[in-house]
């Protein structure tokens, strides 16, 4: 479970971080996903999920 709470609490810290230092940079990003057709979303979101999976596994077998 402290597991969890670590990989949460590390997102938020990546994803603040960006937002504080490169607020125009992701209103670049926004619009540049607006501009994506929804089956081009659903791949990315799918792709991120497998990346995700992917280096949870890593992570686990090399003892994290």
């Amino acid at each position: 479970m402290s597991t969890i709470v670590l990989a949460i609490g590390s997102v938020l810290v990546v994803e603040g971080l960006v937002y504080a230092l490169a607020p125009s940079a992701i209103e670049r990003l926004f619009e540049a996903y607006r501009s994506l057709t929804i089956d081009q979303r659903r791949i990315m979101g799918l792709a991120s999920i497998a990346i995700g999976v992917f280096l949870c596994w890593v992570a686990l077998r090399i003892g994290a």
